[in-house]
Order: structure tokens, then sequence, then C-alpha cells
């Protein structure tokens, strides 16, 4: 059986959950900003990357990789968690094995969709911080390298606040 969007959706949000949930645990010292899924233009299963306030300190080059996932050092978390749900979006039909245009785009919507679903159920549920925390740390679906669609993405997914006017004149500067 095809896995549905509710499906990828539920199944994101557990992996997502244990991931974000373990990278937090793991590192206490660490003031995370940044959580993002990302994707490549085939939409296939996100991974996970993260930047924290320290580990950003410590690079010579912060302003040039404050919000790349490829150049974090907590780049690819929680891949126990993210395989299996990786698995059920390559159940699907491929975004470019789609003979239509317009079905294929709706793949590739349908995929991005469940994605931010996942981010939004846990971002209600406190995961990134509530109140005036939640404002300081970013959580994004992004498609890499860079899409215009990850501006609007971003938008939906976080509260209006410094931390998402920085990444909007970052990504539209």
């Amino acid at each position: 059986m095809i896995p549905t969007e509710a499906d990828l959706a539920d199944a994101l949000t557990t992996a997502a959950r244990a991931a974000v949930s373990d990278l937090f645990r793991g590192n206490p010292g660490h003031t995370f900003y940044y959580v993002t899924l990302t994707t490549p233009g085939e939409a296939f299963g996100p991974a996970l990357s993260a930047w924290s306030r320290e580990a950003l300190a410590q690079r010579s080059d912060a302003d040039d990789v404050r919000y790349s996932y490829a150049d974090s050092p907590f780049s690819i978390q929680g891949e126990q968690y993210l395989e299996p749900v990786r698995e059920l979006f390559a159940a699907r039909p491929a975004v470019f094995d789609i003979a239509d245009d317009d079905a294929s785009d709706a793949e590739f919507a349908l995929r991005l969709r469940a994605m931010e679903t996942a981010l939004l159920r846990l971002a209600d549920e406190g995961l990134f911080g509530v109140g005036e925390a939640r404002a300081d740390v970013l959580a994004l679906v992004e498609v890499v390298p860079g899409d215009e669609e990850n501006v609007d993405r971003a938008s939906r997914l976080n509260p209006p606040g410094p931390a998402l006017d920085a990444w909007l004149a970052y990504w539209t500067s």
C-alpha cells in the first residue's frame, strides 16, 4: 500500500520528535537556534540538521554558515529515526518519474506538506520552545540547494520575530 500524506506526516512527526529530543538532550550546553529538515529537489525523505549559538561561535566564517545545514557540526542528526521515514517516502511514486507535470508537482507538494505538518505539530507541542523562547528557534523545511518556496514555508512555520527576520534577510539579500 502506498503511504498517504497523513502516513508521512505522522511518521515524520514521531521521528523528528525523537531526533530533535535526542539532539537537545545530548547537547545540554548548546542553545539551538536553527533546526531544519532538508530535502533535494526530488523531495526524498528528509534529513535533520541544526545549529547552536555555541557551535557557531567557534567558526571564523560564522556569517557565511549560520544557516547552512551542511556546514553545521549537527548536520544529519537522528538517522536511526529518519531512515524508516525515508522508506515511506520511497514507497510513493518518485517525483521525477511521474510523466504528467501537474501530477509530479502535486506529489512534490504533498511531500513538502507532510514535512511542514510534522514540524508544525512539534512546534505546537512546544518542542522548539514556547513564548519568547519559540521565537528564538527557526524550524524550517528546506529544499536544497535554495528554493524560493523555502521563504514561504519559513514564514508559515515560525512566529514573527528577530530570528525569522534575520533568516529572511539572510536569504532574500
